[in-house]
């Protein structure tokens, strides 16, 4: 396996259309506030275009004035950026009333929704004002920002918003976030009703049968799995087809996890990559992805050879501004530019995993390859089981 990733290049498109299209307009977008929007002539000066009359809401976003509908069903040739366009919205509040990130990907039939999820029922019946109490949270090892979202009973984005955090959510030991103006902290002493549980005879489904007009997406959002889940468990690339009678697994198989034990010098670098993810403060989601990467990409061993130019623990690449045969093959150095972040030492020259834009939100695949670019993504998935039992077991 080689690393292609460059820095230097801005973006690399392998992506379906319709993500690339969503990418696209989010370079494009016009500032909500404006009342005018424009392109420019190869000369560079604007072509003026007025809006069509629209109202404000409470952040400024311009919207029209006459109503629109609630949904829309997406259509083949579809991106999130067109589809935004047409019914005057943000393409970036389109992605996040709906859980998208810049990277996801649409089907033609999946659902996207045109509005807020809580501004349906507002209109509906508008809540009683509930008065604002400030409630924060103070970071301990081993928190995420979606584990302190469940335990607050409130959203990802809406921490990242209050926090002005960015994608990639880096949070660390000590620091102090708010997590609401108004929801109360759940009290630990009387704890919320547990649900009613199911009757006994209910198990959960491993596999679905396609029916007509089902998307993986739906599929996925029906059994509380993810669209990359899909892709991995049945084999299939981000542009297969699925047809009417075709069966489709919801669960990656267990056969497919490998296992290793691994001698005194893996464990060696196995602890390291531990200690120095501990010690930036990464999630041990985080870690554990950084283990599975150096167990595929070179069995947990630092090799002075690879693909092409690609040497040391991550087979990281000097031709691809790594750094240099001597800093690749530095165990310590080589770690700390996988994680990257404020502390990489390469800077902006490379990405690592934690300036990867929502790399929490991804799948464990799909979190490691944003850094490798393999062209055998699945394997890292795994040794996911694996990489958690390392991070329990090693020190």
């Amino acid at each position: 396996m080689s690393i292609t990733t460059q820095r230097t290049l801005p973006v690399r498109f392998t992506a379906p259309a319709a993500v690339v299209g969503t990418l696209a307009a989010a370079l494009t977008v016009a500032p909500a506030q404006a009342a005018e929007t424009g392109s420019r002539s190869a000369s560079g000066a604007p072509h003026v275009q007025a809006l069509p009359s629209r109202d404000l809401d409470s952040r400024g976003i311009a919207h029209p004035a006459a109503a629109r509908t609630s949904t829309y069903t997406i259509k083949p040739g579809d991106t999130v950026s067109s589809i935004a366009r047409a019914h005057g919205v943000a393409t970036a509040d389109l992605l996040s009333w709906n859980k998208l990130g810049w990277r996801s990907v649409i089907y033609p039939g999946q659902k996207l929704r045109l509005s807020p999820a809580s501004a349906a029922a507002a209109s509906a019946k508008p809540a009683p004002a509930a008065p604002a109490t400030a409630v924060t949270h103070t970071v301990v090892r081993g928190d995420t920002v979606y584990g302190i979202a469940k335990k607050y009973r409130t959203t990802v984005s809406a921490i990242m918003s209050l926090n002005s955090i960015g994608g990639s959510a880096v949070i660390r030991p000590g620091q102090k976030l708010r997590v609401s103006g108004t929801i109360a902290l759940v009290s630990a002493s009387k704890p919320a009703p547990a649900p009613a549980a199911a009757p006994a005879s209910t198990a959960k489904p491993t596999s679905h049968t396609v029916g007509a007009g089902d998307t993986l997406y739906g599929i996925a959002e029906k059994y509380g799995t993810s669209v990359a889940v899909l892709l991995q468990a049945n084999d299939l690339g981000q542009g297969s087809i699925i047809y009417p009678g075709q069966k489709l697994r919801l669960q990656v198989p267990a056969s497919a996890q490998r296992s290793a034990a691994l001698n005194d010098t893996q464990k060696a670098h196995a602890a390291r990559i531990i200690r120095i993810g501990r010690e930036l403060g990464v999630p041990e989601r985080g870690i554990a992805i950084a283990l599975a990467t150096a167990m595929v990409e070179s069995s947990m061993r630092n090799l002075d050879y690879g693909d092409r130019d690609s040497l040391g623990l991550f087979q990281q690449r000097p031709s691809q501004g790594w750094g240099t045969a001597e800093q690749i093959t530095d165990v310590d150095r080589s770690i700390r530019v996988f994680y990257g972040g404020p502390q990489n030492p390469n800077g902006n020259a490379t990405r690592g995993l934690l300036d990867i834009a929502g790399w929490q939100r991804m799948s464990f695949t799909g979190a490691a390859q944003a850094v490798q670019v393999s062209a055998y993504p699945h394997r890292y998935g795994q040794w996911e089981q694996q990489a958690n039992r390392w991070l329990d077991t090693l020190r």
